[in-house]
């Protein structure tokens, strides 16, 4: 008899948020090639806190009808609803953000150590949160999606110049995610490129035009954004706080250049891989080397560094994790 698990999430892709919580799903889709049968609940999100209140109602609804051997709820709040009840043993993935920072921080440390197991993203989630035996199990990229595409393959599909060197951020536009800064970066540069004459053999087609540009890839299908890795020349992140950013192994999978501050895993992903660069959270810093970045010209090897953190090996830690705790 297949083992069953309900996933209670606040995040999961749909039609008006094709790219929302694609890493859960990504997890469901895997678990359920191992066997397993997997539910899944969505219970609010997207920022509207009352939408909890009637998705607590749904999921006390929903297990009244059917008994599961494993509750595995994502952030804080679905694990507060998971744990409504105690016939289900509850397993809480914590993804980032929310552990580290702000009011929701005391609360993921209370509700932790009501549930049977935890799953962090970082070292410095599992140190904030102050539990030893959390599981360190970072989001793992699906390498078959996310691969090298020749870059003019990669502009076109998009719709991109081929005379631009493409810097780019990914991901949803909110204010933890400092973009200010990677604009400020950008524009930088482009005001050296206007006082500067054209080279032999340059993108920068006249005298005092800007040959370097910013893109933005938010709410975009998950589908889609391998061709923006692949179409861009670098990739720019910022953030304040993090757990384990996967755009960053995405990234790397896709053999991008980046450019990103310390913070969560970022800095132990990308390693000694040549072509990436750790940076200060400031404009100028960041424009320095993004310029570095740019004017090496070349991929990087970064798809090799990222072959242990496949999705296969991801899910096949959580399967573990599951059999430890049922």
């Amino acid at each position: 008899m297949n083992r069953s698990v309900l996933v209670v999430t606040n995040m999961y892709p749909d039609a008006q948020n094709p790219n929302f919580g694609t890493f859960v799903q990504e997890q469901v889709e895997g678990l359920r090639l191992r066997g397993l049968d997997m539910d899944v609940l969505v219970v609010g999100g997207k920022r509207q806190r009352l939408s909890y209140v009637g998705g607590a109602q749904r999921f006390l609804h929903h297990i009244s009808q059917r008994r599961y051997d494993l509750i595995h709820a994502h952030y804080v709040f679905s694990g507060l609803i998971a744990r409504l009840q105690y016939r289900c043993p509850v397993l809480l993935t914590h993804h980032g953000i929310e552990v580290l920072r702000g009011w929701t921080a005391p609360l993921c440390w209370v509700i932790s150590r009501c549930v049977e197991g935890v799953i962090v993203m970082s070292d410095e989630m599992k140190q904030a949160l102050g539990l030893p035996n959390a599981y360190v199990i970072p989001c793992g990229v699906n390498l078959d999606l996310f691969k090298p595409l020749p870059q003019a393959e990669a502009r076109a599909e998009l719709g991109l110049p081929l005379d631009k060197r493409l810097v780019l951020f990914a991901g949803f536009v909110r204010p933890e995610k400092r973009l200010d800064i990677i604009r400020a970066a950008v524009e930088l540069l482009r005001a050296e490129e206007r006082k500067r004459p054209p080279l032999k053999g340059d993108l920068q087609g006249l005298q005092g035009e800007p040959c370097t540009e910013l893109i933005i890839a938010t709410g975009q299908p998950h589908e889609r954004i391998p061709w923006y890795l692949n179409a861009c020349d670098v990739l720019a992140l910022a953030s304040e706080k993090e757990g384990s950013p996967v755009i960053i192994k995405e990234a790397m999978a896709c053999n991008l250049p980046i450019v990103a501050v310390d913070v969560g895993d970022v800095a132990q992903v990308i390693g000694k891989t040549e072509g990436c660069y750790i940076c200060q959270r400031d404009p100028k810093d960041m424009a320095q080397r993004l310029k570095w970045a740019l004017d090496r010209g070349q991929r990087t090897d970064g798809r090799r560094a990222v072959q242990y953190l496949g999705l296969e090996s991801t899910v096949d830690k959580i399967l573990r994790v599951y059999e430890a705790i049922w």
